[in-house]
């Protein structure tokens, strides 16, 4: 698979990397040849490192070399002695096969993401797997996962998730079908909803209009969830109709909101 993916032909990263299990890995670190460490997609929380899980953190402090945003590895980069390759969207491709090269050299290998990749994140651990398996086919990844700040979320808005639908948005390609999903959930099957917007063509205005316009009833109450667990951390209030006010724009400039948000809309409970 090639990072000069097209996600209109396909394959999506997201695809590529689920699409089989993890192979058997012990806790000492060995592949099931029993010859090649793991390298590991760490999930880092929401931001405040109370959130970092002691796994993940162990993962981080114990990697010779650590790749990732470089938001998200300035998050870490006081846990760990690790060489620290930061990238960003256009340098993600050079960042990624430096690292494959050095793992496959006998380096041990942490990849970060924000939160947890089980949650929004696969395009980035397939770009990583991808890159590494091109080096050595036999490296395994392991994904460790994080506290996503949709968890978060859920306990600030009170959604219990075995009630709610989640839906990224945070991801590249098409959307259609995540947006019907959306829509879905809210009209068809009276389910409370967390979403996480795409800054900034699919923001948490963008997403009210578009439920309003497709029967949701305009009177449900949205929460934007912004920064949670950071020092600045706020709960936005609005009903739907209120929020879809904030549509349009694909800009920073065109939204009240940062790009940490979480969308919650609440139906209501008896």
């Amino acid at each position: 698979m090639s990072d000069e993916y097209d996600l209109e032909s396909g394959p999506d990263p997201a695809t590529f990397a689920a699409g089989a299990p993890e192979p058997d890995i012990d806790e000492a670190g060995r592949g099931e040849t029993g010859s090649t460490k793991p390298v590991y997609a760490v999930g880092v929380g929401p931001g405040n490192l109370e959130y970092l899980t002691p796994r993940g953190e162990r993962a981080i402090r114990e990697a010779d070399v650590l790749v990732g945003f470089t938001t998200v590895v300035e998050f870490v980069e006081d846990r760990t002695d690790a060489d620290l390759l930061t990238c960003g969207y256009k340098d993600e491709v050079d960042a990624l096969e430096e690292f494959a090269e050095r793992v496959a050299a006998g380096e041990s290998g942490t990849a970060v993401a924000m939160g947890d990749p089980n949650h929004s994140g696969y395009q980035f651990v397939g770009k990583v797997q991808s890159a590494v398996e091109r080096e050595d086919s036999e490296t395994p990844l392991r994904v460790i996962p994080g506290i996503s700040s949709l968890q978060l979320a859920a306990s600030r808005a009170r959604t219990p998730m075995e009630d709610t639908e989640f839906v990224t948005l945070h991801k590249s390609g098409d959307l259609e079908a995540d947006m019907d999903r959306l829509a879905a959930a809210v009209t068809a099957d009276d389910r409370h909803l967390l979403a996480l917007p795409r800054p900034y063509d699919r923001m948490p205005g963008d997403i009210a209009q578009f439920l309003v316009e497709n029967g949701a009833n305009p009177d449900l109450e949205a929460l934007v969830c912004e920064k949670l667990t950071h020092d600045d951390e706020r709960i936005h209030r609005f009903s739907l109709a209120e929020l879809s006010d904030h549509a349009g724009g694909t800009g920073t400039e065109d939204t009240p909101f940062s790009d940490l948000v979480v969308l919650a809309v609440r139906q209501p409970v008896s």
